[in-house]
């Protein structure tokens, strides 16, 4: 069992404390180039140091502000690396899935799927509501975009498995000997990590029940699978289609996308859809397409 693969006497507690501080460490790091960027910016062409987010996003280029803000994540996977390899002595492929090697089929299925969906939902949004949008088009700032993306977006959303899906599953799981306490423990931070996104301010406290939806979905489908492979595609397909389709003035990246939402963002019916409709269809595919078995166990059962 997946969970069970970073479950070793020597693997105490307090090393994945310690190394999730080595790993913010190497996270600070990367955002060395951003700081540096801005500090020219104000001193040598004299502009406004940015001081919230919505100044950040529009500071730089919005490439060159997606390159910016996506490079932490090359520092911090080397740091997961370094920390899973030489602190808790794992290999890299422990922490990732219980198979021999990475089922690459299965990540490719899981972003096949969620990017058609996403797609969709999409397009189906636009021609329901176009007043809601407009259209932003522009072919050279959209393949800068597209190429930044497809390289940058998939690293960041790994990183972003690799610490929940993988890191700390295994961590609480040594802690608590069991399934269920990873499952929410990772779920919960994993959506308070995202308080600071902009979209909290502009929905309100609400929008939380999507963020931790979806790392209670993504928690599921990597125990259930044992192994995040699913998780990874359904994350890298959800950012970087995303990123690619919408953006808008409230939204955490700020992208040269097809279509910006100019609409007055409103906790809806849309926060919740999701996590109580879409996520259990895709939880059925899944279990059907990949033979799940034994849920309690798997969900809620001791670690050994």
């Amino acid at each position: 069992m997946f969970i069970n693969l970073g479950i070793h006497p020597e693997n105490k507690f307090w090393k994945y404390c310690l190394g999730s501080v080595a790993i913010i460490a190497t996270s600070f790091i990367g955002q060395l180039p951003l700081l540096l960027a801005i500090l020219y910016e104000v001193f040598f062409n004299k502009k406004i140091y940015p001081t919230n987010n919505s100044a950040l996003m529009h500071f730089f280029d919005p490439n060159l502000t997606l390159v910016l803000i996506l490079i932490p994540s090359v520092f911090t996977i080397c740091g997961i690396y370094m920390v899973v390899r030489y602190l808790h002595n794992q290999t890299f492929l422990s922490i990732t899935t219980a198979r021999k090697k990475i089922d690459w089929k299965r990540v490719t299925f899981s972003f096949i799927l969620w990017a058609t969906i996403t797609t969709i939902m999409t397009i189906g949004a636009y021609f329901l509501n176009p007043i809601d949008f407009e259209i932003q088009f522009d072919w050279v700032p959209f393949l800068g975009l597209l190429i930044i993306g497809s390289i940058l977006i998939p690293i960041q959303t790994t990183v972003e498995e690799y610490v929940f899906r993988g890191y700390l599953m295994q961590g609480f799981g040594n802690l608590a000997k069991n399934n269920w306490f990873p499952l929410l423990m990772t779920s919960l931070i994993f959506g308070l990590m995202h308080l600071a996104n902009p979209e909290v301010s502009k929905m309100g406290n609400i929008i939380m029940i999507y963020y931790i939806g979806t790392g209670l979905f993504l928690g599921i489908i990597t125990l259930m699978d044992d192994g995040m492979e699913l998780a990874l595609g359904f994350h890298a397909a959800n950012n970087l289609i995303g990123a690619l389709l919408v953006t808008s003035d409230w939204s955490a990246f700020q992208t040269n996308s097809i279509l910006k939402d100019i609409s007055e963002p409103e906790a809806g019916i849309d926060i919740i859809f999701p996590v109580l409709v879409i996520y259990p269809l895709l939880l059925l595919i899944f279990s059907r397409k990949y033979q799940w078995y034994n849920w309690k166990q798997k969900l809620t059962g001791t670690t050994h």
